[in-house]
């Protein structure tokens, strides 16, 4: 029973590592964009694929999230918010960490060549954006960060889309472009909340290196884009009502949470703008995937 419950602890603990809350939704992101693009172009698509799609962008957002844990296991420290995670907590050690991530890596990069050529180049560049340009090069020097980064926050979604076709492309740079507008309102928001933790890390975030006054602005800014971004879809002739009313309710609910933000600076709104971007995410997902199921 010691032995069960050690193997158990084990596998719990480098699950925790991969941080499964952020790739969740990525997988959804990519399992959406997939789905949509076959129900609208009336597309068969044989079920190894499936497999290998969610497999892979599974696989590629776990070894993205484990392998920047590693790069960051220093700041992880520091930050109340993450020295708890297994890495800080000496739970994995960073070796371990990085040789499981790698090999994650590995099996993301493998599901994705077997899919196609497309699938392989986006899943290496999402890698590469998130574990390089945002992890080791801009996170501690640029509150740039999260943008040339949220490329591969956008990646997973259009892996998706080319995973079941490269008809009508247009339409999967278009969902993965309104995921990497999302990227900032959804970072920044939880930035703010816990802004104290990042300055004694030292990370450049933008609640960081700006006044609460301008830090709300952009995120409202932000926000107000991604919005606006989000009825675009409907102007493709592909989407009808269910997808512009959702976007529209929900994109007025965001647009409603961030102006209380700009009223109300505070770590409590900036919390719950940034809980509900989620849920706000995976409604327009939702939509796109029943509104292409009636087109």
């Amino acid at each position: 029973m010691i032995h069960e419950a050690t193997v158990g602890n084990r596998i719990k603990n480098y699950y925790e590592l991969t941080k499964p809350r952020i790739w969740y939704l990525l997988v959804f992101t990519a399992f959406g964009a997939a789905l949509t693009a076959s129900l609208l172009f009336k597309l068969d698509v044989q079920p190894w694929r499936w497999v290998l799609l969610l497999v892979g962008v599974a696989a590629g957002s776990a070894a993205a999230d484990t392998i920047t844990g590693y790069n960051d296991r220093d700041l992880d420290a520091i930050m109340e918010r993450t020295k708890k995670r297994p890495i800080p907590s000496g739970r994995i050690s960073p070796k371990n960490a990085l040789i499981f991530g790698l090999l994650l890596a590995g099996i993301s990069l493998a599901c994705a060549w077997l899919i196609n050529f497309m699938a392989f180049a986006l899943m290496a560049f999402g890698l590469f954006d998130n574990i390089i340009v945002y992890s080791k090069w801009l996170k501690r020097k640029s509150q740039t960060n999260i943008i040339l980064g949220g490329f591969s926050g956008a990646a997973p979604t259009l892996i998706g889309y080319v995973a079941v076709t490269t008809q009508n492309i247009e339409i999967g740079i278009i969902m993965a472009a309104l995921v990497f507008l999302w990227i900032p309102t959804h970072i920044w928001s939880l930035a703010l909340h816990v802004k104290a933790d990042y300055t004694r890390a030292r990370v450049p975030m933008l609640p960081v290196v700006s006044n609460e006054r301008r830090s709300v602005r952009v995120i409202a800014i932000t926000t107000l884009l991604m919005v606006i971004f989000s009825v675009v879809p409907f102007f493709t002739n592909q989407f009808g009502l269910i997808y512009l009313t959702t976007a529209t309710v929900f994109g007025i609910a965001m647009i409603a949470l961030s102006i209380w933000l700009m009223i109300k600076p505070s770590e409590n709104v900036s919390w719950i703008l940034f809980k509900f971007s989620s849920p706000y995410l995976s409604a327009i997902f939702i939509a796109f995937m029943v509104d292409a199921a009636f087109h």
